[in-house]
């Protein structure tokens, strides 16, 4: 079927209940929940909508983007009230954007940063875990800072990557990778100092961010160090990915970036 109008919809969105984006028979998903409510909002009209790209379960948004294919002229203004209100208390409708239907959400030049949110030492309050992973031992915070920033730049992501396809393509750009103290999810049931791994880039592997998390983690611990990092991400490393995956609830896709 052929839409007259094409749009992009900026949406938020708290993953922790839901089985990522990408619907799936049996399951709870985030592009299900969407489509439900846009199905109130348009009743009797035809519609269909693509997402940006897949996330994992429990995985939340800042930042994400659906683009919207319709018969119909929406007004913009009455179209993000009526589906706010049509929305469960998980997501938030921010803008949309009339594009041209030739615009492609899913290939369409982008730079997508994501947060990793955490915290150790003492067990957080239950509150805190949908939005953080705590991890109960003492890590080397400034040892983490020093090798996240290896991940920097164009490098070789064979072992953070799971169930690539002959055709991927693993080496990539990280234009930049920090750990910060978290000065932006703030709640009094928070600890009182927790941490964000910060990646942004153009293109980024099957869990690539977890598994670059959970090495980061294990570095924290001692079990890693610098030159295990470094050698990992060379081109003659030997290809075996991460065996370990950082718990999916503290990442979020933050911002995106792309021209439209």
């Amino acid at each position: 079927m052929k839409y007259s109008f094409s749009y992009i919809v900026r949406l938020q969105f708290l993953g922790f209940r839901f089985s990522g984006w990408q619907k799936q028979t049996n399951a709870k998903t985030l592009h299900d929940m969407v489509d439900k409510s846009l199905s109130f909002v348009f009743k009797d009209v035809a519609y269909k909508t693509i997402g940006i790209g897949r996330t994992d379960a429990k995985v939340s948004a800042n930042t994400y983007y659906i683009q919207m294919f319709t018969g119909v002229l929406v007004d913009e203004n009455s179209f993000i009230a009526c589906l706010n209100s049509n929305f469960s208390p998980d997501f938030r409708a921010i803008s949309i954007q009339q594009v041209d239907r030739s615009f492609n959400v899913i290939n369409a030049p982008k730079i997508k940063e994501y947060h990793y949110y955490f915290s150790f030492g003492d067990k957080n309050h239950p509150f805190s875990a949908p939005f953080m992973v705590n991890i109960d031992e003492k890590l080397n915070l400034d040892v983490m800072m020093q090798a996240a920033k290896l991940f920097e730049g164009e490098h070789y992501f064979h072992k953070y990557c799971t169930k690539p396809s002959e055709n991927t393509i693993f080496k990539r750009i990280i234009d930049s990778c920090e750990i910060v103290e978290n000065d932006i999810l703030t709640a009094n049931f928070f600890p009182e100092t927790s941490y964000i791994l910060k990646v942004k880039g153009k293109g980024f592997l099957r869990y690539q961010i977890r598994l670059m998390m959970a090495a980061l983690f294990e570095v924290g611990k001692g079990n890693l160090d610098l030159q295990f990092i470094e050698a990992s991400l060379k081109e003659d490393n030997d290809r075996m990915y991460m065996k370990t995956n950082a718990p999916s609830s503290g990442l979020q896709l933050y911002d995106v970036e792309f021209e439209i």
